[in-house]
Order: C-alpha cells, then sequence, then structure tokens
C-alpha cells in the first residue's frame, strides 16, 4: 500500500512540476529577431501599458537572420542593390521598388533617431555607421544600364545626391581595393552615395530588447520554444511553450502573437490554422561570405560594392565587397555564396522543407518547383563550388585578391515566399510579405530581403492591420507621428518633407558630418 501511495504521489508531484498556471498578456511575440524587436518596441511606446513576452528558442539574443554575419547588413536603401531596378521586356527600367525601399529605410532611420535622442539606443556608432554605397559593373551594355539607372534615379528627390562616373581616376578614389591592378582597356561604371549606411542589426536589436527588459510589463523567456497554438472561442489565443533546457511545459494566453521566427514563422503559421496562412510555401536558400580580417586590407575600403547577379541567381545573391562594422570592429565581407538547403533555421532540420508541405500549398510548390528548376540547378552548382573558385569571383570585383587572406563563413538561412497566384498556381516572391489573420490577433512576417532594413514599415503594416482600435485613438495618432513624423505621408511625393527627415535623421545617427 505505502508503495503504492507513494507511486501515485510521485506521479502527481511530477504531473504539477510539468504544469504551471495559464498566464494571461497582451502581446506574445516569437523570436528575438530585428521584427519582433522592433514591433515590441513600437508597442511600448505607443502604449506602455501592454503587457509583452518574447520567446526564443535560443540561449541568445538575435542569433539567426538578424545577427551580423547572417544578415546582409546593408542598411538596404535602394542605392546600389540592381536588382531593385530591373529591366523590362521592352528594354525599360522599372525604379517603383527601388523608391519605395529607399522610403521605407528613412522610416526606419527616422524610428532610431527618435530612440537614440531619447537614450533608449545608445550612441548611433553602437549599431549604424556611415558607408557609402557603390554599384559597380563593367562591359559595355552593363555599363549602358548603369547610365540608364543613374538618369532615371537622379531625376527624383529620393537620389538627388547619387554621383556617376566612368573616369578610373575617380571610381579609384572611391574604391581602390577595386580598382586596383585592374585592366585599363575594361570599361566600368560605377554610381556612389556618400550617406548610405553599414547596420549591425544584431546589435540593434540587442539594444532593443535591453531597453525593452528594463520596462515592467516586458518579459523575456529565452531557451523555450512554442510547440503549439490555438484560438480560444472568445478570440484570444493559448499557446504552449517548452522549456527547451528544464522540459518544463507553460500555458500562455495572449491577446495578440506575433510570428516573427524568421524561418520558423511558416511553420508556426500553419499551425495556427487560420485561413490566410493557406497556400505559402516556403522555398529555402542557404549561403556563405569570404571573409577578411587583415587590418592592412580593410583600411583601403571603406564602402559597400554592389554588382550584378549571375544569370539565374535569387536576388539575395547579388554580388557586394563590403565593409563591416560587426561588435564594434572592421571587417571585410564578399558574397553571399548561394546555395540548396532543406533547413529553414541554421539551428534547424533537414527535414524543415519536407514538413513544411501541406494539403493547402503542395500544388503551388510543386508548380514554383517547375518553373524554377534553373534556379535549384544554379544553387546546387553554386554549394559544390570550391573555395578557389570562390577566390576567382571575389577577382572580378578585387584583382589582386589572394586566397590565403579569406577564409569562408556561413551566413544565415533565407526561406522565400511560395504562395497561391492565378495563372500559375504557384509563385516565388523574393521579398517580405506581413500575412495577418481577418480578425487581427495573429501575423506573421515571411521572405527575405530587404528584410531587417525595412522592419519598421512592416511592423508599422503590423500595427495598422492588427491593432485598427487603438490606432484610431488620438493618443496613439500623436505618438506615432512623434515616433515617425512623416506617417502616412509620402517621402517619395514629398521632396520638402523628405529634405526636413533626412537632414534630422543623418544629423542625429551621425552619417553626414
Amino acid at each position: 500500500m505505502a508503495c503504492g501511495i507513494f507511486n501515485h504521489g510521485y506521479l502527481l508531484k511530477s504531473l504539477l512540476n510539468l504544469m504551471t498556471t495559464v498566464n494571461k498578456v497582451d502581446v506574445l511575440l516569437v523570436g528575438s529577431g530585428v521584427m519582433s524587436a522592433t514591433l515590441a518596441s513600437l508597442l511600448s511606446e505607443l502604449d506602455s501599458k501592454l503587457s509583452m513576452l518574447m520567446v526564443e528558442r535560443l540561449p541568445t539574443i538575435a542569433a539567426e537572420s538578424t545577427d551580423a554575419k547572417n544578415n546582409a547588413g546593408t542598411g538596404h536603401a535602394g542605392y546600389c542593390e540592381l536588382n531593385y531596378t530591373p529591366v523590362a521586356s521592352d528594354g525599360s527600367l522599372d525604379i517603383k521598388r527601388a523608391l519605395s525601399i529607399n522610403a521605407a529605410f528613412e522610416t526606419s532611420l527616422q524610428f532610431w533617431s527618435h530612440l537614440v535622442e531619447n537614450g533608449q539606443l545608445p550612441a548611433p556608432t553602437k549599431f549604424i555607421n556611415p558607408t557609402p554605397h557603390l554599384s559597380f559593373v563593367w562591359g559595355e551594355e552593363d555599363v549602358e544600364f548603369l547610365r540608364k539607372r543613374y538618369d532615371l534615379l537622379k531625376a527624383h528627390h529620393l537620389f538627388k545626391d547619387m554621383e556617376y562616373s566612368e573616369d578610373p581616376a575617380i571610381l579609384s578614389k572611391w574604391m581602390p581595393l577595386v580598382m586596383q591592378n585592374r585592366d585599363p582597356k575594361q570599361k566600368v561604371a560605377a554610381t556612389r552615395i556618400p550617406y548610405g549606411s553599414d547596420v549591425d542589426f544584431g546589435s540593434l536589436t540587442r539594444s532593443f530588447v535591453s531597453n525593452l527588459t528594463n520596462k515592467a510589463n516586458f518579459k523575456l523567456k529565452l531557451n523555450s520554444e512554442v510547440r503549439r497554438l490555438k484560438q480560444l472561442e472568445n478570440g484570444r489565443w493559448q499557446l504552449t511553450i517548452v522549456n527547451l533546457k528544464t522540459k518544463k511545459t507553460q500555458q500562455i494566453d495572449a491577446g495578440f502573437v506575433f510570428l516573427g521566427a524568421g524561418g520558423g514563422a511558416l511553420k508556426l503559421l500553419q499551425k495556427s490554422g487560420v485561413p490566410e496562412s493557406h497556400g505559402y510555401g516556403g522555398f529555402p536558400v542557404s549561403g556563405q561570405w569570404l571573409v577578411c580580417d587583415k587590418p592592412e586590407i580593410i583600411a583601403q575600403h571603406n564602402s559597400k560594392v554592389y554588382g550584378k547577379a549571375a544569370l539565374g541567381a535569387p536576388p539575395m545573391s547579388v554580388p557586394h565587397l563590403d565593409i563591416r562594422i560587426i561588435d564594434g570592429k572592421p571587417a571585410l565581407l564578399f558574397g553571399p555564396y548561394a546555395g540548396f538547403t532543406t533547413k529553414f533555421l541554421n539551428d534547424g532540420s533537414y527535414l524543415d522543407l519536407i514538413k513544411s508541405v501541406k494539403p493547402s500549398n503542395i500544388k503551388p510548390m510543386l508548380n514554383v518547383g517547375k518553373q524554377h528548376t534553373d534556379l535549384t540547378r544554379y544553387l546546387i552548382v553554386e554549394a559544390m563550388k570550391t573555395h578557389t573558385s570562390k577566390i576567382s569571383v571575389l577577382r572580378q570585383f578585387y584583382p589582386d585578391a589572394l586566397k590565403a587572406d579569406w577564409r569562408l563563413e556561413n551566413a544565415g538561412k533565407r526561406v522565400q515566399i511560395i504562395k497561391k497566384c492565378d495563372e500559375k498556381g504557384g509563385k516565388l516572391e523574393f521579398g517580405t510579405e506581413i500575412v495577418a489573420a481577418k480578425d487581427g490577433t495573429i501575423a506573421a512576417l515571411l521572405g527575405a530581403s530587404p528584410g531587417a532594413s525595412v522592419a519598421v514599415q512592416a511592423m508599422l503594416d503590423v500595427i495598422e492591420r492588427c491593432f485598427k482600435l487603438p490606432l484610431q485613438q488620438a493618443d496613439w495618432q500623436e505618438k506615432i507621428r512623434q515616433l515617425i513624423p512623416s506617417y502616412q505621408q509620402s517621402l517619395i511625393d514629398n521632396p520638402t518633407l523628405l529634405n526636413t527627415v533626412r537632414q534630422r535623421t543623418l544629423k542625429t545617427l551621425k552619417l553626414q558630418d
């Protein structure tokens, strides 16, 4: 009998250890990357009484795609990324995307400036540094393309300060490593914006979260994973969270859920069962950087130099030679070299792609697979390239590059969006997209580039779709315009507003003397 009582008591004690009381929060954020941290920071500024919980499965903040060497880190502004001005079938250039991305990045700069001015972010040099943005091409055809691109962009007030040159002497001043010992007969050209930036999004995000954890209504759970989520009859969400160290399970009742878990967001969106999730799939792409740490080489390059992507390459594989400031230390990176993977996260599973296939998305995914066999082939070939062959690509940008000076380092995973469409049954998207439930109780961010650089605009979209009632209130409207003075106004259409905004952000963030 005693033995039986002991066993029942032991079982009861074990069950009690595994279960905790259900806690309620207003906002639950899955993932500690730049998107979740930005949304939490915006909401905290708009209403400090909102209770928030951030859940991160890793032991550290922003360790996946947001981390500096996992992220493109450019401060994507459309200044130098040639894939943002595609060539149409009639030979014309479309600059609309470059304009919208530039305006969105200006929105990010405004929010960061506000937080710097109010002491909620550290000195700007801790996360953003002035770095000229250059586009560089060679050969008659690409030089003509760049000249045409420059003429179109220069005519718009967002790009009025762009410079263009085909003069080797000027180009040598702009980018010494790139022009050093280059064939003098080669036709070359470049554009330049002097007040481009290098953003360490890992450092920025950790500063966001550090600031948030000092507030009474914000909690952070590391080493914790959301395993299940379901919507209750009252519209709120019940999430089951497991501590990966202790294996202890906890249930959280949340009024709003944001899935900002990078490559892990799709899986959770599918688990939510909301109709808006149907038809979405993911196409993962891996990457690598060539990294140089030699001070004498780094000292000769102070910019970001972007070229044209190889035929068949995905947009995030546009080659660029970047100076980076990572955790306060300069490094020179070249790449990224794309590769094929089935993992959605660096710390993910090789079964991620297979497990993401559902009855609602299998048709779009199969159709995209048929349409993009060339892309799959390209990624596999890229993944099989040797270190020597990768150095040969680098030498197109830096002719004197020595193999011994460069090491390979893995970049983050990018999960491109696959979605239903009427024309082909499935479409591969190379951008970011907010997927939100009709009732506004849950939202997810899917996709990749331009990603982190437009995080503030993306999270404003989430707030507009999921916090409609409070956003109509006068105090929210007043606060949001303090955070982002250009809110609900067009920087694309209003040159006077842009000039006012840009003067402030360049000065506050120390991007221009």
